[in-house]
Protein backbone atom coordinates (compact mmCIF):
# COMPACT_ATOMS: atom_id res chain seq x y z
CA UNK A 1 0.00 0.00 0.00
CA UNK A 2 1.51 3.56 -0.77
CA UNK A 3 2.52 4.73 2.24
CA UNK A 4 0.72 8.32 1.46
CA UNK A 5 -2.36 6.50 1.61
CA UNK A 6 -2.02 4.57 4.64
CA UNK A 7 -0.86 7.87 6.61
CA UNK A 8 -4.42 8.98 5.40
CA UNK A 9 -5.99 5.71 7.01
CA UNK A 10 -4.02 6.51 10.22
CA UNK A 11 -4.81 9.73 11.04
CA UNK A 12 -8.91 8.65 10.27
CA UNK A 13 -8.09 5.93 12.50
CA UNK A 14 -6.41 7.84 15.16
CA UNK A 15 -8.91 10.68 15.46
CA UNK A 16 -8.16 11.60 18.72
CA UNK A 17 -4.80 12.07 18.58
CA UNK A 18 -5.38 13.73 14.96
CA UNK A 19 -7.29 16.28 16.79
CA UNK A 20 -4.87 17.08 19.45
CA UNK A 21 -2.03 17.23 16.60
CA UNK A 22 -4.26 20.00 15.28
CA UNK A 23 -5.11 21.80 17.72
CA UNK A 24 -1.20 22.04 18.79
CA UNK A 25 -0.44 23.14 15.16
CA UNK A 26 -3.15 25.76 14.78
CA UNK A 27 -1.70 27.70 18.11
CA UNK A 28 1.57 27.64 16.89
CA UNK A 29 0.48 28.99 13.07
CA UNK A 30 -1.27 31.25 15.11
CA UNK A 31 1.38 32.52 17.17
CA UNK A 32 3.80 32.56 13.92
CA UNK A 33 1.32 34.38 12.00
CA UNK A 34 0.84 36.81 14.84
CA UNK A 35 4.45 37.39 15.16
CA UNK A 36 4.77 37.96 11.34
CA UNK A 37 1.68 40.36 11.62
CA UNK A 38 3.21 42.43 13.90
CA UNK A 39 6.50 42.17 12.41
CA UNK A 40 4.97 43.84 9.36
CA UNK A 41 3.35 46.44 11.48
CA UNK A 42 6.00 47.35 12.94
CA UNK A 43 8.31 48.11 10.01
CA UNK A 44 5.45 49.74 8.54
CA UNK A 45 5.30 52.35 11.46
CA UNK A 46 8.62 52.88 11.37
CA UNK A 47 8.47 53.69 7.64
CA UNK A 48 5.77 55.80 8.62
CA UNK A 49 7.66 57.53 11.59
CA UNK A 50 10.91 57.67 9.30
CA UNK A 51 9.09 59.84 6.83
CA UNK A 52 6.78 62.22 9.16
CA UNK A 53 8.87 62.47 11.78
CA UNK A 54 12.51 61.77 10.87
CA UNK A 55 16.08 63.50 12.01
CA UNK A 56 16.14 66.96 11.10
CA UNK A 57 19.60 68.18 9.91
CA UNK A 58 20.48 72.05 10.24
CA UNK A 59 23.25 73.38 8.33
CA UNK A 60 25.01 76.80 8.69
CA UNK A 61 27.54 78.25 6.61
CA UNK A 62 29.23 81.40 4.91
CA UNK A 63 28.71 79.82 1.48
CA UNK A 64 25.62 78.50 1.91
CA UNK A 65 23.12 79.67 -1.32
CA UNK A 66 19.67 78.50 -2.41
CA UNK A 67 21.38 76.63 -5.10
CA UNK A 68 23.74 74.58 -2.98
CA UNK A 69 20.42 73.64 -0.75
CA UNK A 70 18.40 72.46 -3.86
CA UNK A 71 21.49 70.54 -4.80
CA UNK A 72 22.38 69.00 -1.33
CA UNK A 73 17.80 68.75 -0.87
CA UNK A 74 17.93 66.26 -3.84
CA UNK A 75 20.18 63.76 -1.72
CA UNK A 76 18.41 60.39 -2.20
CA UNK A 77 18.64 60.34 1.54
CA UNK A 78 16.61 63.67 2.13
CA UNK A 79 12.91 63.48 2.39
CA UNK A 80 12.05 67.22 2.51
CA UNK A 81 14.37 70.25 3.32
CA UNK A 82 13.72 73.77 3.86
CA UNK A 83 16.33 76.75 3.23
CA UNK A 84 15.79 80.27 5.63
CA UNK A 85 16.92 83.41 3.50
CA UNK A 86 15.81 86.10 6.32
CA UNK A 87 15.19 89.65 4.74
CA UNK A 88 14.29 92.98 5.69
CA UNK A 89 11.24 95.32 3.09
CA UNK A 90 8.97 97.93 2.79
CA UNK A 91 5.52 98.12 2.85
CA UNK A 92 2.96 99.89 0.81
CA UNK A 93 -0.63 99.87 1.19
CA UNK A 94 -0.71 98.22 4.55
CA UNK A 95 0.03 99.71 7.82
CA UNK A 96 3.08 97.74 9.75
CA UNK A 97 2.92 96.87 13.74
CA UNK A 98 4.66 99.62 15.79
CA UNK A 99 5.57 98.87 19.24
CA UNK A 100 3.36 100.45 21.98
CA UNK A 101 6.38 101.56 24.38
CA UNK A 102 7.76 105.02 23.31
CA UNK A 103 11.03 104.88 21.41
CA UNK A 104 14.23 105.47 24.23
CA UNK A 105 16.17 109.14 24.00
CA UNK A 106 13.02 110.53 21.87
CA UNK A 107 12.77 110.57 18.07
CA UNK A 108 15.50 110.33 16.09
CA UNK A 109 14.56 112.46 13.11
CA UNK A 110 18.37 112.35 11.60
CA UNK A 111 18.27 108.48 11.64
CA UNK A 112 17.17 106.30 8.74
CA UNK A 113 14.23 104.41 9.95
CA UNK A 114 14.70 100.52 9.23
CA UNK A 115 12.53 98.68 6.48
CA UNK A 116 9.46 97.75 9.13
CA UNK A 117 8.74 93.66 7.28
CA UNK A 118 11.26 90.97 8.26
CA UNK A 119 10.75 88.33 5.90
CA UNK A 120 11.94 84.84 6.00
CA UNK A 121 12.04 83.34 2.49
CA UNK A 122 11.57 79.09 3.15
CA UNK A 123 10.70 76.36 0.72
CA UNK A 124 8.96 74.44 3.08
CA UNK A 125 7.25 76.44 6.74
CA UNK A 126 6.34 72.87 8.31
CA UNK A 127 10.04 72.14 8.48
CA UNK A 128 10.19 75.08 10.86
CA UNK A 129 10.70 74.70 14.36
CA UNK A 130 8.24 77.04 15.70
CA UNK A 131 5.80 75.23 13.52
CA UNK A 132 6.97 71.50 13.35
CA UNK A 133 6.80 72.09 17.78
CA UNK A 134 3.39 73.81 17.93
CA UNK A 135 4.52 77.33 19.15
CA UNK A 136 3.07 78.45 15.85
CA UNK A 137 -0.21 77.65 14.43
CA UNK A 138 -1.91 78.33 11.18
CA UNK A 139 -5.12 79.85 11.85
CA UNK A 140 -6.61 80.27 8.08
CA UNK A 141 -5.35 79.19 5.03
CA UNK A 142 -1.99 76.69 4.47
CA UNK A 143 1.86 77.38 5.06
CA UNK A 144 4.33 78.15 2.36
CA UNK A 145 5.15 74.48 0.11
CA UNK A 146 7.58 73.54 -2.10
CA UNK A 147 4.91 73.69 -5.03
CA UNK A 148 5.08 77.54 -4.26
CA UNK A 149 8.97 77.86 -5.95
CA UNK A 150 7.76 80.16 -8.36
CA UNK A 151 4.76 81.44 -6.89
CA UNK A 152 4.73 85.42 -5.06
CA UNK A 153 2.61 84.43 -1.94
CA UNK A 154 2.95 85.10 1.46
CA UNK A 155 1.59 83.95 4.97
CA UNK A 156 0.99 86.62 7.68
CA UNK A 157 0.80 87.16 10.95
CA UNK A 158 -2.73 87.18 12.84
CA UNK A 159 -2.06 90.69 14.58
CA UNK A 160 -0.45 92.38 11.64
CA UNK A 161 -3.72 91.00 9.08
CA UNK A 162 -6.35 92.22 12.03
CA UNK A 163 -5.01 95.26 12.45
CA UNK A 164 -5.11 95.53 8.02
CA UNK A 165 -7.92 93.39 7.68
CA UNK A 166 -6.05 90.85 5.59
CA UNK A 167 -7.67 87.58 4.66
CA UNK A 168 -6.41 84.82 2.93
CA UNK A 169 -7.04 85.74 -0.97
CA UNK A 170 -6.01 89.44 -0.37
CA UNK A 171 -3.16 90.77 -1.92
CA UNK A 172 -0.24 92.73 -0.20
CA UNK A 173 2.95 94.63 -1.51
CA UNK A 174 6.41 94.94 -0.32
CA UNK A 175 9.01 97.50 -1.44
CA UNK A 176 12.52 96.07 -2.26
CA UNK A 177 15.78 96.69 -0.72
CA UNK A 178 16.51 99.62 -2.88
CA UNK A 179 13.12 100.57 -2.76
CA UNK A 180 12.76 101.20 -6.25
CA UNK A 181 10.49 98.10 -6.90
CA UNK A 182 7.41 96.72 -5.56
CA UNK A 183 6.52 93.17 -5.43
CA UNK A 184 2.69 92.08 -5.35
CA UNK A 185 1.94 88.72 -2.48
CA UNK A 186 -1.28 87.27 -2.43
CA UNK A 187 -1.96 86.16 0.90
CA UNK A 188 -2.27 82.14 1.47
CA UNK A 189 -2.08 81.96 5.13
CA UNK A 190 -2.91 83.63 8.56
CA UNK A 191 -0.75 82.55 11.62
CA UNK A 192 -0.75 82.91 15.03
CA UNK A 193 2.87 83.28 16.94
CA UNK A 194 2.78 82.62 20.48
CA UNK A 195 5.53 85.11 21.53
CA UNK A 196 4.11 88.33 22.87
CA UNK A 197 5.26 91.67 22.07
CA UNK A 198 8.44 93.06 23.85
CA UNK A 199 7.34 94.98 27.11
CA UNK A 200 10.04 97.75 25.58
CA UNK A 201 10.86 99.36 23.01
CA UNK A 202 11.32 97.45 19.51
CA UNK A 203 12.36 98.25 15.71
CA UNK A 204 8.99 97.14 13.54
CA UNK A 205 11.28 94.69 11.56
CA UNK A 206 11.79 93.04 14.98
CA UNK A 207 8.02 92.87 16.47
CA UNK A 208 6.85 89.29 16.07
CA UNK A 209 3.99 90.58 14.03
CA UNK A 210 5.51 92.17 11.53
CA UNK A 211 7.23 88.52 10.43
CA UNK A 212 6.17 87.07 7.11
CA UNK A 213 6.99 84.05 5.52
CA UNK A 214 7.60 83.94 0.93
CA UNK A 215 8.74 81.76 -0.95
CA UNK A 216 12.60 82.02 -1.22
CA UNK A 217 12.61 83.23 -5.02
CA UNK A 218 10.26 86.43 -3.94
CA UNK A 219 12.75 86.95 -1.00
CA UNK A 220 15.79 87.06 -3.82
CA UNK A 221 13.06 89.33 -6.03
CA UNK A 222 13.37 91.80 -3.34
CA UNK A 223 16.55 91.73 -2.12
CA UNK A 224 18.96 90.74 -5.15
CA UNK A 225 21.93 91.53 -3.33
CA UNK A 226 21.58 88.96 -0.78
CA UNK A 227 22.98 85.41 -1.92
CA UNK A 228 23.82 83.58 1.30
CA UNK A 229 21.16 81.57 3.58
CA UNK A 230 20.42 81.94 7.05
CA UNK A 231 20.27 78.01 7.26
CA UNK A 232 18.88 74.91 5.54
CA UNK A 233 16.62 72.06 7.35
CA UNK A 234 17.02 68.89 5.94
CA UNK A 235 14.79 65.67 7.03
CA UNK A 236 16.45 62.25 6.28
CA UNK A 237 14.93 59.06 7.22
CA UNK A 238 17.13 58.00 9.92
CA UNK A 239 20.35 59.52 12.16
CA UNK A 240 23.34 56.69 10.09
CA UNK A 241 22.15 58.85 7.21
CA UNK A 242 23.29 61.81 8.97
CA UNK A 243 27.14 60.90 7.95
CA UNK A 244 25.99 60.65 4.39
CA UNK A 245 24.47 63.89 3.79
CA UNK A 246 27.67 65.56 6.10
CA UNK A 247 29.94 64.28 3.05
CA UNK A 248 27.70 65.64 0.69
CA UNK A 249 27.42 68.87 2.83
CA UNK A 250 31.09 69.45 2.62
CA UNK A 251 31.71 68.24 -0.93
CA UNK A 252 29.78 70.94 -2.15
CA UNK A 253 30.82 73.52 0.62
CA UNK A 254 34.39 73.17 0.18
CA UNK A 255 37.01 73.49 2.86
CA UNK A 256 35.12 76.24 4.68
CA UNK A 257 33.57 76.26 8.23
CA UNK A 258 29.85 75.55 8.62
CA UNK A 259 27.54 74.34 10.94
CA UNK A 260 26.29 70.65 10.69
CA UNK A 261 23.74 69.66 13.63
CA UNK A 262 22.08 66.34 13.98
CA UNK A 263 18.72 66.89 16.08
CA UNK A 264 17.47 63.07 16.52
CA UNK A 265 15.66 63.84 19.65
CA UNK A 266 12.36 62.93 18.38
CA UNK A 267 13.54 60.18 16.01
CA UNK A 268 14.40 58.24 19.37
CA UNK A 269 11.35 59.28 21.25
CA UNK A 270 9.43 57.73 18.47
CA UNK A 271 11.36 55.01 16.26
CA UNK A 272 13.41 53.29 18.74
CA UNK A 273 10.77 51.64 20.49
CA UNK A 274 9.07 50.65 17.33
CA UNK A 275 12.28 48.80 16.73
CA UNK A 276 12.31 47.32 20.06
CA UNK A 277 8.73 45.52 19.10
CA UNK A 278 10.30 44.19 15.98
CA UNK A 279 12.69 43.28 17.66
CA UNK A 280 10.75 41.68 20.05
CA UNK A 281 8.29 40.22 16.99
CA UNK A 282 11.36 38.33 15.84
CA UNK A 283 12.34 36.68 18.89
CA UNK A 284 9.22 35.64 19.14
CA UNK A 285 9.07 34.30 15.94
CA UNK A 286 12.17 31.79 16.29
CA UNK A 287 11.33 30.89 19.98
CA UNK A 288 8.05 29.76 18.11
CA UNK A 289 9.40 27.76 15.67
CA UNK A 290 11.70 26.09 18.22
CA UNK A 291 9.58 25.21 20.72
CA UNK A 292 7.17 23.39 18.27
CA UNK A 293 9.62 21.67 16.69
CA UNK A 294 10.60 19.92 20.54
CA UNK A 295 7.30 19.67 21.07
CA UNK A 296 6.18 18.30 17.91
CA UNK A 297 9.31 16.19 17.96
CA UNK A 298 8.58 14.22 21.53
CA UNK A 299 5.27 13.65 20.12
CA UNK A 300 5.86 12.11 17.47
CA UNK A 301 8.55 10.15 19.07
CA UNK A 302 6.37 8.59 21.76
CA UNK A 303 3.85 7.80 18.51
CA UNK A 304 6.46 6.05 17.31
CA UNK A 305 7.28 4.07 20.66
CA UNK A 306 3.35 3.48 20.57
CA UNK A 307 3.75 2.12 16.97
CA UNK A 308 6.59 -0.44 17.37
CA UNK A 309 4.26 -3.82 16.44
CA UNK A 310 2.93 -1.45 13.60
CA UNK A 311 6.20 -0.56 12.32
CA UNK A 312 7.48 -4.21 13.06
CA UNK A 313 4.98 -5.60 10.93
CA UNK A 314 5.71 -3.09 7.70
CA UNK A 315 8.66 -4.11 8.12
CA UNK A 316 8.25 -7.63 8.33
CA UNK A 317 6.31 -7.29 5.32
CA UNK A 318 9.07 -5.54 3.43
CA UNK A 319 8.39 -2.47 3.90
CA UNK A 320 11.10 0.38 3.00
CA UNK A 321 12.04 2.11 6.28
CA UNK A 322 12.61 5.52 4.64
CA UNK A 323 8.98 4.88 3.67
CA UNK A 324 7.94 4.92 7.13
CA UNK A 325 9.42 7.92 7.85
CA UNK A 326 7.64 9.53 4.77
CA UNK A 327 4.82 8.16 6.24
CA UNK A 328 4.70 9.93 9.50
CA UNK A 329 6.09 13.22 7.92
CA UNK A 330 2.80 12.86 5.70
CA UNK A 331 0.77 12.60 8.50
CA UNK A 332 2.12 15.33 10.27
CA UNK A 333 2.12 18.01 7.09
CA UNK A 334 -1.53 16.71 6.65
CA UNK A 335 -2.33 18.15 9.75
CA UNK A 336 -0.22 21.48 9.35
CA UNK A 337 -1.71 22.93 6.23
CA UNK A 338 -5.36 23.29 7.30
CA UNK A 339 -3.94 24.80 10.34
CA UNK A 340 -2.56 27.65 8.36
CA UNK A 341 -5.81 28.24 7.50
CA UNK A 342 -7.42 27.87 11.25
CA UNK A 343 -4.38 30.43 12.15
CA UNK A 344 -5.02 33.07 9.25
CA UNK A 345 -8.90 33.66 10.96
CA UNK A 346 -7.54 33.64 14.27
CA UNK A 347 -4.05 35.45 13.84
CA UNK A 348 -5.40 38.42 12.35
CA UNK A 349 -7.57 39.05 15.96
CA UNK A 350 -4.84 38.16 18.15
CA UNK A 351 -1.76 39.98 16.34
CA UNK A 352 -4.19 42.87 16.46
CA UNK A 353 -4.58 42.88 19.94
CA UNK A 354 -1.47 42.47 20.71
CA UNK A 355 0.30 45.46 17.98
CA UNK A 356 -2.55 47.73 20.09
CA UNK A 357 -0.74 46.34 23.82
CA UNK A 358 2.57 46.91 22.29
CA UNK A 359 2.42 49.60 19.86
CA UNK A 360 0.10 51.47 21.16
CA UNK A 361 1.77 51.56 24.64
CA UNK A 362 5.16 52.68 23.05
CA UNK A 363 3.43 55.19 21.38
CA UNK A 364 1.47 56.64 24.32
CA UNK A 365 4.78 56.52 26.12
CA UNK A 366 6.77 58.60 23.98
CA UNK A 367 7.22 62.39 24.84
CA UNK A 368 5.48 65.05 22.33
CA UNK A 369 7.20 65.19 19.46
CA UNK A 370 7.63 67.69 16.25
CA UNK A 371 5.09 66.63 13.48
CA UNK A 372 4.72 67.31 9.37
CA UNK A 373 1.57 69.35 9.32
CA UNK A 374 -0.07 65.96 7.18
CA UNK A 375 1.14 63.65 9.31
CA UNK A 376 -1.29 61.57 11.01
CA UNK A 377 -1.59 59.48 14.46
CA UNK A 378 -2.84 56.38 13.28
CA UNK A 379 -3.51 52.71 14.79
CA UNK A 380 -1.18 49.77 14.00
CA UNK A 381 -2.98 47.58 11.46
CA UNK A 382 -2.62 44.04 11.03
CA UNK A 383 -2.72 42.66 7.23
CA UNK A 384 -3.56 39.48 6.72
CA UNK A 385 -0.76 39.03 3.48
CA UNK A 386 -0.42 36.20 1.40
CA UNK A 387 3.60 36.24 1.69
CA UNK A 388 2.78 36.04 5.64
CA UNK A 389 0.62 32.83 5.37
CA UNK A 390 3.45 31.85 2.95
CA UNK A 391 5.95 31.97 5.58
CA UNK A 392 3.50 30.07 8.42
CA UNK A 393 3.06 27.46 5.76
CA UNK A 394 6.88 27.07 5.36
CA UNK A 395 7.80 26.98 8.64
CA UNK A 396 5.16 24.78 9.67
CA UNK A 397 6.16 22.15 7.06
CA UNK A 398 9.57 22.65 7.95
CA UNK A 399 8.55 21.80 11.69
CA UNK A 400 6.88 18.62 9.97
CA UNK A 401 9.70 17.47 8.86
CA UNK A 402 12.17 17.94 11.55
CA UNK A 403 9.80 16.65 14.15
CA UNK A 404 9.52 13.78 12.68
CA UNK A 405 12.78 13.45 10.55
CA UNK A 406 14.92 13.20 13.72
CA UNK A 407 12.62 10.99 15.74
CA UNK A 408 12.85 9.08 12.91
CA UNK A 409 16.22 8.26 13.21
CA UNK A 410 15.01 5.55 15.30
CA UNK A 411 13.02 3.77 12.69
CA UNK A 412 16.79 3.31 10.96
CA UNK A 413 17.80 1.40 13.71
CA UNK A 414 14.55 -0.94 14.10
CA UNK A 415 14.91 -4.70 13.40
CA UNK A 416 11.22 -6.78 12.61
CA UNK A 417 12.84 -9.70 14.52
CA UNK A 418 13.34 -7.89 18.02
CA UNK A 419 10.49 -5.95 17.57
CA UNK A 420 8.09 -8.95 17.16
CA UNK A 421 10.07 -11.35 19.54
CA UNK A 422 9.65 -7.87 22.48
CA UNK A 423 5.72 -7.64 21.42
CA UNK A 424 5.41 -11.38 22.44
Amino acid sequence: MNFVKRAGLSLRARKVRTAVLLGIFVVICTLLLGGFLLQGATARQEADAQRNIGVDVTLKGKALTPALADRLGSSPQVHRYNPRLPIEAGARGIEPLESDVPRPGGDRSGAKPPRPLALNGVRDSGLLLPFSYGSNKITAGRGITSEDAGRRVAMVEKRLASKNGLKVGDTIRALSADGKSTVPLTVVGIYRDSTPDPARWTPPHLLPGNTLYVPVRAAQQLSPGTGDLAEAVFRIGSPEQAEQLHAEARRLLGTGPFDFRVNDKAYKDQVRPIQRVGTFARLIVQLIALAGALILGLIVMLQIRERRDELGMLLSLGEKKWKLIGQHTVEVAAVALPAVALAALAGQIVAQQAGEALLGHQESASLPRPRSPDAVADSPEMRVQPSDLGKVAGIGLGISLVSTVVPGIGILRLHPRSILIDSE
